[in-house]
């Protein structure tokens, strides 16, 4: 298994990428997202991969983030959602948005992606609610360490308390600290926190 490849930025195309390792060039698929995130040609990257092997096929494909090969896993764990389409979400969609279109149920959000329509952005969205939610974003991983009684833990319990799931609740509160900064008025984050939830 081969879980991550650190080398030379080599060549791309418009959904692959070969990254030169001691002298071997590995052919990596990757989403726009990630191939942006690699830079030049001639740049030293890392990628972290997933090899997938298949009767008549051996593909790797490359991340530019741990989070992101997570996301292509729950996605490729879709029924009807194969590695080029869940390549797809993942260039349509950061894997912050696509956490919270999962958790929000936002079907239309996650059928921006090309080649996705509505009946498999729904079950995306269907299967992976509730795993959404329970998966930190690197704000909500930092917001859960606020001490108990604060003003963003008690804006967190007043979403719950307007029937938003912990994961939505945290995500939005997140948000609106990132905008309010911190120290801000406990009513300020809910009424900022209540737009993030539904906007």
């Amino acid at each position: 298994m081969i879980a991550r490849l650190t080398g030379t930025f080599e060549d791309f195309g418009p959904d692959w990428a070969v990254i030169d390792v001691g002298g071997v060039g590995y052919l990596v698929h990757c989403s726009a997202r990630t191939l942006d995130a690699l830079g030049v040609r001639g740049d030293r990257v890392t990628v972290h991969t997933e090899l997938q092997v298949s009767e008549n096929d051996m593909r790797l494909v490359g991340f530019a983030s741990a989070d992101e090969r997570v996301w292509f896993r729950l996605l490729t764990g879709v029924q009807g959602v194969g590695s080029k389409m869940a390549l797809a979400v993942l260039s349509a969609l950061s894997v912050a948005d696509l956490q919270r279109a999962c958790a929000g149920g936002d079907v239309a959000m996650v059928s921006r992606a090309q080649g996705v329509g509505t009946k498999i952005a729904s079950r995306i969205v269907n299967e992976l609610k509730d795993k959404a939610g329970a998966l930190p974003t690197a704000a909500g991983a930092a917001l859960a360490t606020a001490p108990a009684g604060s003003a963003s833990q008690d804006a967190v319990s007043a979403l719950q308390n307007l029937g938003f799931k912990p994961g939505v609740a945290v995500e939005a509160v997140a948000r609106a600290l990132e905008e309010l900064g911190e120290g801000a008025a406990l009513g300020d984050l809910v009424r900022v926190g209540l737009k993030r939830a539904t906007g």
